[in-house]
């Protein structure tokens, strides 16, 4: 016969019961949705410069080096502007990227000399 207690067959619950695995398991989900929110809360924002070309204003990402045409929108930049802009990456015809800001995010002061011209 079984060397358990009468009315246990065999099982023996934890002393501590089952608490911390239900405390990983919360600190496990709030962690991946701190990764989710960071993820999404910069989804589509750039940071950059904002230049004046021969072709209208450009802001160029300081992260990715990468320049993209202004498309008139509801933001007010200006050449020299160093910001952060939520909006849309497209791609023109000619293959050339352009962004389309919905919102400034954050004005960051002036990106200096250079950057104006």
């Amino acid at each position: 016969m079984g060397t358990g207690t009468p009315g246990t067959p065999g099982y023996v619950a934890p002393k501590n019961g089952y608490g911390s695995g239900k405390a990983i398991g919360i600190g496990v989900g709030a962690a991946a949705a701190g990764v989710l929110f960071l993820a999404l809360h910069h989804h589509g924002a750039v940071t950059g410069c904002v230049r004046q070309t021969d072709d209208g204003l450009r802001l160029v990402d300081e992260k990715k080096n990468k320049s993209y045409a202004l498309e008139p929108g509801s933001v007010d930049v200006k050449p020299g502007d160093r910001v952060e802009l939520k909006g849309k990456k497209s791609t023109a015809n000619g293959g050339s990227a352009m962004f389309e800001p919905t919102k400034l995010v954050k004005s960051l002061g002036s990106c200096g000399a250079e950057a104006a011209h």
